[in-house]
């Protein structure tokens, strides 16, 4: 998906969720607005969302708390629980996609957080945050040029070359003091 499907994606799901009848909207509504979320990686959202679904559509809809279990591992940042909810079921075609790309997004910044916290990891720690088995996730590393250790099983993860952008501005100073303050509250 392109970054400007989803933005519109979920304006018309946003939209459809506010001019429901009865101010229910449809299950599959629900589905793919706490996916996007998940997407996203709008935990915040995603649980407010939940907290407005009728506990009715949540009874009787299962893919519904497939998602959201998904949303909780994401939340405790459980990344062996991530994939596990993420493989264990079948998505409808509603919602597969956006999983596929949540469970990608996730993959993708699992790599990115390995390669700028650790100078050495074990290949099984990789595995589980990758959700990949071990021996694809050696190949995918050494690919990636990290140094993967066969008899120590351990991987060297090569840090990205950060480009420094300078000073931030005080305008985005500003709006990430208001963000953190907003979070605090709520």
């Amino acid at each position: 998906m392109v970054s400007s499907d989803i933005i519109k994606l979920t304006e018309d799901l946003e939209k459809q969720e506010l001019e429901a009848q009865n101010g229910i909207a449809t299950p599959q509504v629900y589905e793919q607005l706490l996916a996007i979320y998940l997407y996203e990686n709008d935990l915040c959202n995603a649980k407010y969302l939940w907290k407005r679904i009728p506990a009715s559509v949540k009874a009787s809809t299962p893919e519904l708390t497939n998602v959201w279990t998904v949303a909780q591992n994401m939340w405790k940042r459980d990344f062996p629980g991530i994939y596990k909810a993420l493989n264990s079921v079948t998505w409808s075609d509603s919602v597969a996609n956006i999983m596929k790309q949540v469970q990608d997004r996730v993959r993708s910044r699992s790599v990115d957080l390995i390669a700028q916290a650790y100078s050495s990891i074990t290949l099984d720690t990789v595995s589980a945050m990758t959700g990949l088995p071990p021996d694809i996730c050696a190949a995918a590393c050494v690919e990636r040029g990290w140094q993967v250790e066969a008899d120590t099983r351990m991987v060297h993860p090569v840090r990205p070359i950060s480009e420094t952008s300078g000073q931030t501005s005080s305008e985005d100073q500003l709006y990430k003091l208001t963000d953190f303050v907003s979070f605090l509250e709520n």
